[in-house]
């Protein structure tokens, strides 16, 4: 006999497991999206709804990618958090650390990256499963960088933030693309769907961001799963290596089993992000290619320390002008015609526009988060 054929947009079993907690979040203060809520009938079968459409069109139909990862309403202020479901058994250090970071005098350091931790709720149906509360973030990279500039301030603050972190003897041991990312509300003042992050709120049409020179943004490191913090008394710790989510680290796919100092693959991770995402995609970004091959040397003794890599980049960025900074981006896709027409968009859409309302090369942010961050957990 066949196996039943599960129909499209109805929820999966994990998605029932968030359904399960409706009532309890809405009490604490949290309201998960109309998908959750008791009793949900799927919208497009509605008649009043008109002419049927694929589920996915309708904000009801948007199904979230990640099991552990949901969204909420914060009922304190209506803003959108997410909500991360952790196994304490399987990272017992996530929560201490994301709090160690989100607790005053750390969370106060302006060099400090790390995703704030808004709220702690112990899930009340498993005494292993705590629930992290969060800013709703976006992928450090979306929408696309415009110039020089804007990539040298995301390397300023990157760099600035992971080495606070292991100033503070945390290494994350997985900051690669998908754990790098950026406040988007200057960017995104309406806000954008946090399953669908290319639709609007509403899941109806596309966002249309401004440009980080126009409204310069923060980014943040997220995802302590596998991240530790060490002894002060322990500056060169090794630890076998867990795998995160880059899977070309030199040491370990050389010798999997063999202690390593994690703070040196930090670094490789961090180079490694940046040769992927950032060098091989644009080709006018060779200031940076020989600070970056240090940082991904297949030795990890003779990388850089975060120390050292902050020094070579604020050398390299001493000696940038203005114009450098707000030369365009060249695509290495793009021909000469793309790169001609896209030349002079830019000249004269943002580049003028830019230089005439004074806003800066380097698209340095002013304000901090305004983010409550409070991490006292509840009963």
């Amino acid at each position: 006999m066949a196996a039943e054929v599960q129909e499209l947009g109805i929820l999966s079993e994990w998605e029932k497991v968030w359904c399960d907690r409706y009532e309890w979040l809405q009490r604490v203060g949290y309201t998960l999206r109309p998908r959750y809520r008791p009793g949900w009938k799927p919208s497009w079968k509605e008649p009043s709804k008109g002419p049927k459409r694929v589920y996915f069109a309708y904000e009801d139909g948007i199904e979230p990618p990640v099991p552990q990862i949901m969204d909420a309403v914060r009922a304190s202020d209506g803003d959108i958090v997410i909500l991360k479901s952790i196994r304490k058994s399987r990272h017992p250090y996530e929560v201490e650390i994301a709090r160690y970071f989100s607790t005053p005098p750390v969370s106060s350091d302006p060099r400090n990256h790390c995703s704030p931790v808004l709220d702690v709720l112990q899930d009340p149906s498993n005494a292993d499963v705590e629930i992290m509360v969060m800013p709703l973030l976006r992928l450090f990279n979306d929408p696309p960088f415009a110039t020089v500039g804007e990539v040298m301030e995301f390397l300023r603050q990157a760099f600035e933030g992971l080495q606070f972190m292991h100033q503070h003897h945390v290494a994350h041991r997985d900051c690669g693309a998908l754990n790098v990312m950026m406040d988007p509300r200057p960017i995104l003042p309406n806000n954008f769907h946090p399953q669908a992050p290319h639709r609007n709120l509403d899941g109806q049409g596309f966002v249309k961001p401004y440009t980080r020179t126009a409204r310069p943004v923060k980014y943040y490191f997220t995802d302590f799963g596998i991240s530790r913090k060490y002894s002060a008394d322990e500056p060169d710790p090794l630890e076998v290596p867990i795998f995160g989510g880059d899977k070309t680290v030199p040491e370990h796919l050389e010798d999997p089993l063999r202690p390593r100092n994690p703070f040196r693959t930090d670094v490789y991770y961090l180079g490694s992000l940046i040769r992927t995402r950032l060098l091989q995609v644009y080709a006018n970004l060779t200031v940076i290619e020989p600070l970056v091959a240090r940082m991904v040397q297949a030795e990890p003794d003779k990388r850089p320390t975060m120390d050292e890599v902050v020094a070579s980049f604020g050398a390299v960025l001493s000696k940038m002008s203005c114009l450098q900074l707000r030369t365009r981006l060249v695509w290495r896709r793009d021909g000469l015609f793309m790169n001609t027409l896209k030349g002079v968009h830019q000249l004269s859409a943002r580049t003028i526009p830019h230089i005439l309302t004074g806003r800066k090369a380097l698209p340095t942010p002013e304000a901090a988060s305004g983010w409550s961050e409070s991490a006292i957990p509840r009963p």
